[in-house]
C-alpha cells in the first residue's frame, strides 16, 4: 500500500529541512551545462528534490522523471545523471533535466520542448551524424532530425563530411524554428569546440613563458614556419628556427601530427581582434651551436667537402655543416672555360652543388669564413675527411628519428 498523503508532504518537509541546513557556497555551486550526479531524496506536487552531494539545492520537474503513462521512472534513492538547465539565484535554486541533452529516442512533442529548453539555455545536446547532404550533414537529436553545416563541424575546414557518419557527437543548437511539422534544428558542433579550446588555451597559457621548453605536436606546416599547438593555444616556429642548418620548406624536417620539442622565445600581446598572443618558438635554442662542433677543424688550409647553399652578386656560400656557411668570393671562381671570371656566381655554380673548398680565413668573432676552390696541389695542405655534401649532425638526426615515429 503506498503511503498516504500526509506522509509524503512529511517526508517532503523533511527533505526540505535537511537541505537548507547544508546550502552550498556560491563559489560550490555547479554552473549551466554541467553534468552532475543527483540522489533523489524527496517528491513534491511538481518536482522531485535531489542532493548533489552538498553543492547546493537541486530540483527537477517531476515531468522529466515520469513514462508514456504519467508512472515515476525514479524513486526516493535512486542517483541519476542530469544536466543542469537554470539556476535560479533569487531562490538558490538548480533546475535540473535528465533526459540527456538528446540521449533519448523520445521524438515528438517531449523530445521537442527538451530541445527548445536546451536552445533557451545554450545546453550542449548528442546526436548521431546519419547522412551527407548538400551543404553539411544530417544528424538524429532525441528522434529529431537536424542540419549541421560543413563549416560548423570542426574547428578546421573539413574536406569529406562523410568521415563524421555513424559517429555520436555534441552538439549545440544555433537556431530552433517551430512550423507546421517538427521543429527546425540548426546545429553546431564548432561553437563546442571553440569554447573548450578556449579553456584549454588558458590553462595553457598560465603554463607558459619565455625561455621555457615545452612540448607541443605540429598542427599546419607553410612557407615561413610550422604552427605547433601547445595545448590549447599554437605557437609559430619560423624557418630559421628549426635548426642551425638552412631548410627551404618545414616540409623537408617536419610533418603534420608530429611532435616536437621547443622553448618559447618571445609572447606578445594580440595586435588584432582575434585577441590571440603571437607566440615565438624555436627549435634551434634547443641544439648545440655547431660552430662548437666544428671549432677544431675551421683553420686556414683545411680542406672540406660543402654544397653551394645560395648564391649573391659578390659570391656563393658554401654550406660546410648545419649552421656554418662559408663565403667562395667571385674573385675565387672562373667560368667553365677557364678564359675569364664570371660576372655572376651563377655562371660558373648552381644551388645545391656539391664541391670541396680550401678555407682561407676565418673570423670566429664575426662568424666569417673566407674561401676558396679546392685544387689538386692543395693536397699536401692541412686536410681534414673530405666530404661530397655536409653531414646534418644532431638536427638530421633528430628529424630523421622523429619521422620514423
Amino acid at each position: 500500500m503506498s503511503p498516504g498523503r500526509d506522509g509524503e508532504e512529511e517526508d517532503f518537509a523533511a527533505a526540505l529541512a535537511a537541505f537548507e541546513r547544508r546550502q552550498a557556497t556560491p563559489a560550490d555551486r555547479p554552473r549551466v551545462g554541467d553534468r552532475v550526479q543527483a540522489r533523489v531524496v524527496g517528491f513534491g506536487e511538481d518536482s522531485a528534490f535531489v542532493d548533489l552531494g552538498g553543492k547546493a539545492e537541486a530540483v527537477i520537474p517531476l515531468a522529466e522523471l515520469v513514462d508514456a503513462e504519467g508512472r515515476r521512472t525514479a524513486a526516493v534513492g535512486d542517483t541519476l545523471e542530469a544536466l543542469v538547465a537554470a539556476i535560479d539565484d533569487d531562490a538558490g535554486t538548480v533546475v535540473l533535466r535528465v533526459r540527456g541533452g538528446g540521449g533519448g529516442h523520445a521524438g515528438g512533442a517531449a523530445a521537442a520542448a527538451e530541445l527548445a529548453q536546451a536552445h533557451a539555455h545554450g545546453l550542449p545536446v548528442e546526436g548521431t551524424v546519419q547522412e551527407v547532404v548538400k551543404g553539411g550533414v544530417a544528424v538524429t537529436v532525441s528522434g529529431l532530425r537536424g542540419f549541421c553545416p560543413v563549416s560548423q563541424l570542426d574547428l578546421r575546414y573539413v574536406a569529406d563530411p562523410a568521415v563524421f557518419l555513424g559517429q555520436r557527437l555534441a552538439f549545440r543548437i544555433t537556431r530552433y524554428e517551430t512550423g507546421r511539422g517538427r521543429p527546425n534544428l540548426v546545429l553546431s558542433r564548432r561553437a563546442l569546440l571553440a569554447e573548450e579550446a578556449v579553456g584549454r588555451a588558458a590553462e595553457a597559457r598560465a603554463r607558459l613563458a619565455v625561455g621555457k621548453v615545452v612540448r607541443g605536436t605540429v598542427t599546419s606546416l607553410v612557407s615561413f614556419g610550422a604552427f605547433v599547438d601547445l595545448g590549447g593555444i599554437e605557437g609559430l616556429l619560423h624557418v630559421s628556427e628549426l635548426g642551425h642548418g638552412r631548410v627551404g620548406h618545414p616540409q623537408e624536417v617536419l610533418a603534420v601530427g608530429q611532435e616536437i620539442e621547443v622553448q618559447v622565445q618571445k609572447i606578445e600581446a594580440a595586435r588584432d581582434k582575434s585577441g590571440k598572443e603571437r607566440i615565438s618558438l624555436s627549435h634551434r635554442a634547443l641544439l648545440q651551436d655547431p660552430w662548437q662542433e666544428q671549432a677544431a677543424r675551421l683553420r686556414p688550409g683545411v680542406r672540406l667537402g660543402g654544397r653551394v647553399a645560395r648564391l649573391e652578386t659578390f659570391g656563393a656560400f658554401v654550406e660546410l655543416a648545419p649552421g656554418v656557411d662559408g663565403l667562395l668570393h667571385l674573385s675565387e671562381l672562373a667560368t667553365p672555360d677557364g678564359k675569364h671570371a664570371p660576372r655572376h656566381p651563377r655562371e660558373a655554380l648552381q644551388v645545391g652543388q656539391s664541391l670541396e673548398v680550401k678555407i682561407l680565413e676565418v673570423d670566429f668573432e664575426r662568424r666569417r669564413i673566407s674561401l676558396a676552390l679546392a685544387a689538386p696541389e692543395d693536397e699536401d695542405s692541412a686536410a681534414a675527411p673530405p666530404a661530397s655534401q655536409p653531414g646534418f649532425g644532431a638536427l638530421g638526426d633528430f628529424f630523421a628519428r622523429a619521422k620514423k615515429r
